[in-house]
């Protein structure tokens, strides 16, 4: 069942689709929904893990780099050892983006450092270190099972037009990461620690969680999130580039924000991250479509997330005035 931020978001975005349908006709098509969900299934995995995050009440901006970081390691052994086994391929990044994120968590752990100013610094120096090994190479012209593999469907169709559209085989890897999360938030013991962990820090402790292996955990997830996001971005664009993802981190933040999670920790759920991210690709879609320019989206988004936040806001202020017993004795 869907939580009452949840319903109240699907309501939003139903009347948003059919509202942007009635102006363009080209949005609500099959063709252009199926490309939608390939062209944002990096943005929903990486959304996934940073939900992780959150909820065990950290706050990890680094993945951006961490994702470009995997994925560029990735494409060099691509261009310069095209004979490598494709498994080999697929488990580097992933295994990189678990050690970055682990080091992210290792450092808040034994410093005691905000996780926030641990994630811009580690954020500055990924990128700075991958900037300079690289010397801003753009990597491209990789094997062609591996452009076969980013064309892929899990099934397919003609439509009116005689264009082939369906499931990507990208929409695909993001389904299956949000049902695992799905099931580790709502029926593992793990899940309900990490949102013990983000409630209360000092209770969780006393109870004597393994605090440290639940951090491990959380960021390791994100970290894996992040090479699995470098992989799906790589086979969609077939390009890599030092500086691919830049910037990419408002998106992520705005859509799980946008789903109900708290940057204070304890909350957040994956279906309300899947709407975050549902608006945030029809919106900008739908400003693509319209032709605004490209500047305004991000006005757009972030406008939306703010009166977002506000909203729940009121709501949670209201809840807690109802909630007060007044003594007229």
């Amino acid at each position: 069942m869907l939580h009452r931020n949840e319903t109240y978001l699907l309501g939003i975005l139903i009347v948003l689709i059919l509202t942007i349908s009635l102006i363009s006709p080209k949005f609500l098509t099959a063709r252009n929904g199926f490309q939608i969900l390939k062209s944002y299934a990096y943005t929903g995995i990486l959304s996934i893990g940073f939900l992780f995050v959150l909820i065990a009440g950290g706050l990890d901006i680094s993945f951006t780099a961490t994702a470009t970081a995997a994925q560029y390691i990735m494409a060099l052994i691509l261009v310069s050892a095209p004979g490598t086994s494709p498994l080999l391929i697929i488990l580097l990044p992933l295994l990189v983006g678990v050690a970055l994120g682990s080091i992210n968590a290792l450092l808040i752990h034994k410093l005691g450092a905000p996780s926030i100013i641990v994630a811009i610094a580690n954020l500055n120096i990924y990128y700075g270190i991958l900037q300079l090994a690289s010397g801003g190479q753009w990597l491209y012209d990789f094997p062609e099972w591996f452009q076969q593999l980013g064309r892929a469907f899990i099934f397919k169709f003609t439509d009116s037009g005689g264009v082939t559209v369906g499931l990507s085989v990208l929409t695909g890897v993001w389904i299956i990461l949000a049902a695992a999360g799905f099931v580790i938030l709502k029926h593992l013991r793990l899940g309900r620690r990490l949102y013990a962990l983000g409630g209360n820090l000092e209770a969780s402790r006393r109870a004597g969680m393994n605090i440290f292996g639940l951090r491990i955990f959380a960021y390791g997830f994100l970290g894996f999130s992040a090479g699995l996001a470098g992989i799906v971005h790589a086979l969609n664009t077939q390009t890599v580039a030092p500086n691919a993802l830049v910037g990419k981190e408002f998106d992520v933040v705005a859509a799980v924000v946008l789903g109900g999670a708290s940057i204070f920790g304890g909350a957040g759920t994956i279906g309300g991250t899947l709407i975050g991210v549902a608006l945030i690709a029809v919106i900008t879609n739908a400003l693509t479509i319209l032709k605004v320019a490209s500047y305004w989206h991000q006005v757009f988004i972030g406008s939306v997330v703010l009166a977002s936040i506000s909203i729940t806001a009121f709501r949670t202020l209201l809840a807690k005035r109802s909630e007060r017993t007044i003594d007229v004795r």
